[in-house]
């Protein structure tokens, strides 16, 4: 384990991460930045906590929508795969 620090916010947070880990938080952290200014720019929001909200709800539907195409692709790839078995079934 490694210790970094990771802003988000004009917050500094010490993590304890693994090597694998820290290009992922570090470009989670900009992602969370860039999103946070986002708002602050383009909407009403005077509150860190009110941006920060707005950021955990957008991170959080685009996780659904990709689950949710993940969800799909895999019933379609099961959809296949029970198409092949069948084929293969009748072939043998």
């Amino acid at each position: 384990m490694q210790k970094i620090k990771i802003t988000i916010g004009d917050r500094v947070y010490p993590l304890s991460v693994t090597e694998g880990q820290e290009a992922f938080l570090r470009s989670s952290a900009k992602q969370i930045d860039q999103m946070m200014k986002h708002y602050e720019q383009n909407y009403a929001v005077q509150d860190k906590q009110d941006v920060l909200a707005m950021c955990a709800l957008q991170l959080a539907l685009q996780l659904r929508q990709e689950e949710t195409k993940s969800s799909e692709s895999s019933k379609e790839i099961d959809k296949k795969l029970r198409a092949i078995d069948t084929l293969l079934s009748e072939i043998t």
